[in-house]
């Protein structure tokens, strides 16, 4: 279902993604990380549908239907080091820290920090290039906005 995308992703040197293509990365993404735990838990899903609303401003419903095709991509999509750095490669640094803010943001939707989940989250900062700092701090304002 997604052979073509999944090509043009890995190419040797990959075009910059169009947005449709972009959310929908951005979107199995972070499917891949609340899967991490073995668990996918309602809270996560509904968090995801929210990040891609308020990201994309999307109304719910279109932002629920592109979480359901994300979640057929990351069951399509080879292991998270090659999908991950194809992102990086395919998306500007500015953006890339704004991945890791909502990934954060869904890791810490079910209330549970969960040691799969920290462990892909830090592999996957290193391999889209976001620096030590940049994730912390992203994390930080996801855990600024959940205690507020």
């Amino acid at each position: 279902m997604f052979a073509d995308f999944l090509s043009r992703l890995f190419r040797p040197d990959p075009d910059r993604l169009p947005d449709d293509d972009a959310r929908l990365a951005l979107g199995a993404l972070l499917v891949r990380i609340a899967r991490a735990d073995g668990e996918y838990a309602h809270e996560e899903a509904e968090r995801i549908d929210r990040i891609l609303a308020a990201r994309y401003g999307l109304p719910p419903a279109d932002a629920h239907a592109l979480r359901l095709r994300a979640e057929a991509l990351e069951a399509e999509a080879p292991d998270t080091v090659r999908f991950t750095r194809a992102i990086k490669d395919a998306v500007p640094y500015e953006e890339r820290e704004g991945v890791i803010e909502a990934l954060w943001d869904v890791v810490l939707a079910d209330g549970i920090r969960d040691e799969a989940e920290d462990g892909l989250l830090r592999l996957v900062a290193n391999l889209l290039g976001v620096n030590d700092r940049d994730s912390a701090l992203a994390r930080h304002r996801a855990e600024t906005r959940r205690s507020s």
